[in-house]
């Protein structure tokens, strides 16, 4: 879909965990009418839902616009599909079978605007991945059941903020499965992964990465171990030879305590907590989990379901809002980017077209610049 650089972009939002703070969120950032001065706002849910979650937080002057289909969704107010059972019942802070089925159906009807080109992005609200995990939905979470639906080998978990940038190469899995995990090709592909990402959705021309060890202070010189040294360094050295400007192995303690991050552009971490821990320090409440290698663009908040502090009327909007914000300007920088793609293509077949041409310029005659006469060959 090609949107003009004035049009509002449609977002499409899945509701996630009806017994968690994801409507609380969704309802206190479409409070502020802000956000569809930017875009057009769709959650794909429940009024009935929505209306529970109001009347707890005491908002009183708020309301979705309800629709049945995207195709009625109102540019200036925050829309919901109704989707989902209407006789939904929700359980404050309760993991539950029928809000596991909410939250997938919610994605699929999102995902199936998104195919169809009828929204832009795709924002997800959190989920409770104990309630989803079954024979019918085999995934540890968006992250890979994204990956799974758009038949992408290769994505990045890429944790975003005005502080700093935290991909991980290994996300959802056991520490104990990491190092068995991590080999030479799957840190370089995560590389050259970020180093893309960094180019076409944040505009960073000649982009900066640090990659960290896997071991404490990056192995000291096998002394702690040798990952750093036959599987990391290799991948590193692959990747800058071919241009990329990533440096590396560093120690994760130090570099962070000492604020080395902030001569980067973003970091390549090994494992979920060793990037995930320093993002939220630096950034929790205030970041974005973005999906870096797909062929749209999904972002979603930095935190969880949050049953500790659902119905109190105590959660933040923040992230949430964030996610929605970063999904609209990566968009954006995609859709620039493609252009000037084209339009550097295009001036390359220009060129080559003109060589072309004056290839076939009649040589039976030359002019003698010396004489002024033409020469007939």
């Amino acid at each position: 879909m090609n949107i003009a650089m004035n049009e509002k972009i449609k977002v499409a939002i899945s509701h996630g965990d009806i017994n968690g703070i994801s409507y609380e969120v969704m309802i206190k950032t479409f409070a502020n009418n802000a956000i569809t001065e930017l875009c057009t706002p769709v959650v794909y849910g429940s009024a009935k839902v929505a209306a529970y979650h109001r009347k707890n937080i005491g908002l009183q002057n708020f309301s979705f616009n309800q629709i049945l289909s995207i195709d009625k969704a109102n540019p200036k107010r925050p829309n919901l599909v109704n989707c989902v059972d209407g006789n939904i019942k929700v359980e404050l802070g309760q993991t539950t079978e029928i809000a596991g089925a909410a939250a997938i159906r919610s994605l699929e009807c999102a995902l199936t605007d998104i195919m169809e080109k009828k929204a832009d992005v795709l924002v997800t609200a959190p989920i409770n991945k104990h309630s989803l995990y079954s024979d019918k939905f085999p995934f540890k979470g968006h992250t890979d059941f994204l990956r799974s639906y758009f038949n992408v080998k290769n994505v990045l978990m890429f944790m975003i903020s005005e502080e700093v940038k935290i991909g991980v190469v290994t996300a959802h899995i056991p520490l104990s499965s990491v190092t068995e995990k991590i080999d030479t090709q799957l840190v370089y592909d995560k590389i050259k992964l970020m180093n893309e990402s960094l180019k076409i959705d944040f505009n960073i021309r000649k982009p900066r990465i640090a990659v960290l060890g896997l071991n404490p202070h990056a192995g000291d010189n096998g002394i702690l171990g040798e990952e750093e040294k036959y599987i990391i360094a290799p991948a590193i050295k692959q990747a800058f030879e071919e241009g990329i400007k990533v440096f590396g192995p560093y120690p994760a303690d130090s570099f962070f305590g000492a604020g080395h991050y902030k001569k980067f552009d973003a970091t390549l971490a090994m494992y979920h907590d060793q990037g995930l821990i320093p993002f939220k320090t630096l950034s929790f409440g205030k970041g974005v989990n973005f999906t870096a290698g797909l062929p749209i663009v999904r972002t979603s908040p930095d935190h969880g379901v949050g049953y500790d502090i659902v119905g109190d009327n105590k959660s933040d909007p923040t992230s949430f809002r964030n996610a929605i914000y970063y999904a609209i300007d990566i968009f954006r920088n995609r859709q620039m980017n493609k252009e000037l793609a084209a339009a550097s293509l295009k001036k390359n077949l220009d060129a080559v077209n003109k060589a072309s041409e004056d290839e076939n310029i009649d040589l039976t005659r030359i002019d003698d610049t010396d004489s002024g006469e033409t020469l007939i060959l």
